[in-house]
């Protein structure tokens, strides 16, 4: 058994059966190994990013360890960006990355770089073993460390993949314990929450399922304000859900947002801070004098945390939890808008839908809708890199095929992985692809203004649009193998997404506005 059949073996046994992959010639054996290995699902996507961005989501949703496999320093380096999304959502991704034999390094080759030094300046572990046979115990220490939430990296020389691995596959161990609050700070918190101008800041798993639920059986049973982020990297929303205040993305309208708090309690979120610095503004919008207590960090044991601190504030069941209770909107006719996407969307969305959102311009027509439709899981862009949507969607698919996708994003985003498309196609996924055709990266002008800089000019204006020659998503969707509509009415785009509906496999709309 040579080493990178060992290490195939060793993602195998424990419990890493989905690889999203772009090989090439160091990996070969690797990809020799896989091919011995039916069990393990290995999914093309014809870009790096599209690999790390799809692990991503299938991190999010499996709640699992997602595997990769990318190709030397360079084939890292165009992934970079969308594991940098995958650190700030503190999803758990184990890389595989293939460098040339240790003898042949010296030589400099084409594509040879520093990739220690661009994989160690995105992971939170990294391990390039020197010998066949370490690689299988790097691999199993790798997936103990994924399984924190992290980003963990091997670096497979070619000499240790074809070589003897001596030992054998090997198994990844339980990752060591959270780290969990001292009691009486749990207590103190507690204390805290019910006093006037208390809010309590929550993500990570305290926004969907069990933590949710504890979170607002606290917020019930003691008054305050229960608050999340803008980009929590998966929050449940829509008719059910436990409602939470969701921080707003713009600098003034966050500040208003958080004015009158006093005390701001977290647990699983970092301190709220603005995207930029804007010129005399704060790159905070808590209150002046808001006090900001880091009850617990992210990747600390977070549910624990809520167990306890609901505890100490004298949760009993009873409390009657704030929910959204579903809205369906009434849908109309004309030229569509961004509120019209977002009607028709929360109107025609099934319950139990995950929804993958890169909108930011158009969203704030769009998700005041869709916070209220039936039942589903969001998925943000927690790091702000775009290109995130089209591949978080591909891994969000794989980890839930029995429940429908829907990717929302603007055209300037999803040009950074557009041949995610092809993937979705080749894979047979159920996305209904969303693309908001706003003919540019609208956002660009808000920030220039915000920056305080003139209006834009014939150089400025260029950079910021995409309208000569116009995208045709319609043909770039049939030239990746996935069926597209283009709607510019509101009643367009809801026939658009009756037929994605009724369409097997993934579905893009290109809806104009």
């Amino acid at each position: 058994m040579n080493g990178a059949e060992a290490l195939v073996e060793t993602l195998l046994a424990s419990g890493v059966s989905v690889c999203f992959a772009n090989p090439g010639t160091s990996e070969m054996h690797f990809v020799a190994a896989l091919d011995t290995h039916p069990e393990m699902h290995c999914i093309l996507c014809l870009f790096e990013g599209g690999v790390t961005g799809a692990a991503d989501g299938y991190a999010r949703m499996s709640g699992n360890v997602a595997g990769t496999l990318l190709h030397l320093g360079p084939g890292f380096g165009n992934g970079w960006a969308n594991l940098h999304n995958a650190r700030k959502g503190r999803s758990g991704v184990v890389n595989i990355v293939g460098d040339h034999a240790g003898y042949h390094l010296k030589h400099d080759a084409p594509l040879r770089s520093d990739l220690d030094g661009v994989a160690g300046s995105v992971s939170h572990w990294m391990q390039r073993p020197t010998d066949s046979s370490m690689v299988a115990s790097a691999g199993a220490e790798a997936i103990r460390q994924a399984r924190s939430g992290q980003i963990a990296t091997v670096i497979l020389q070619a000499d240790c993949a074809w070589g003897d691995s001596g030992t054998g596959p090997d198994q990844a161990r339980k990752p060591a314990p959270k780290h969990r609050p001292d009691s009486d700070r749990v207590a103190a918190a507690a204390k805290a929450l019910s006093q006037p101008g208390a809010a309590l800041m929550v993500n990570g798993p305290a926004v969907f399922g069990k933590g949710a639920e504890l979170a607002g059986q606290i917020a019930a049973r003691t008054g305050c304000r229960l608050l999340a982020p803008y980009f929590a990297p998966r929050i449940a929303l829509g008719d059910g859900a436990v409602a939470f205040d969701i921080l707003p993305y713009g600098t003034d309208v966050s500040v208003d947002f958080l004015s009158g708090l006093s005390r701001i309690v977290l647990v699983g979120d970092d301190t709220p801070v603005n995207f930029f610095a804007y010129p005399g503004k704060p790159s905070t919008p808590e209150p002046a004098g808001c006090a900001l207590d880091r009850l617990c960090y992210g990747d600390w044991d977070v549910l624990w945390t809520l167990e306890t601190l609901a505890e100490a504030a004298g949760v009993d069941g009873s409390e009657q939890v704030a929910r959204i209770k579903r809205k369906v909107p009434e849908t109309g006719t004309g030229r569509l808008t961004a509120d019209g996407i977002g009607r028709n969307l929360a109107s025609a969305l099934p319950d139990g839908a995950i929804v993958v959102n890169e909108a930011i311009t158009a969203g704030a027509g769009i998700w005041p809708h869709m916070n209220f439709a039936a039942s589903h899981d969001r998925l943000n862009n927690t790091g702000g890199s775009i290109g995130q949507c089209l591949p978080n969607a591909l891994g969000a698919a794989v980890a839930c095929p029995d429940r429908p996708v829907f990717a929302v994003s603007g055209d300037g985003s999803a040009m950074y992985q557009l041949q995610s498309l092809w993937t979705a196609a080749r894979e047979k996924l159920d996305i209904t692809v969303v693309i908001i055709a706003n003919r540019g990266y609208q956002i660009l002008h808000g920030e220039l203004e915000a920056q305080g800089a003139p209006k834009p000019g014939r150089n400025a204006s260029a950079m910021f649009d995409i309208e000569d020659p116009l995208l045709d998503w319609v043909s770039l969707a049939a030239g990746h193998g996935v069926l597209a509509v283009r709607a510019d009415s509101e009643e367009g785009f809801a026939e658009a997404l009756e037929k994605a509906a009724n369409t097997e496999g993934p579905f893009l709309i290109e809806a104009v506005i």
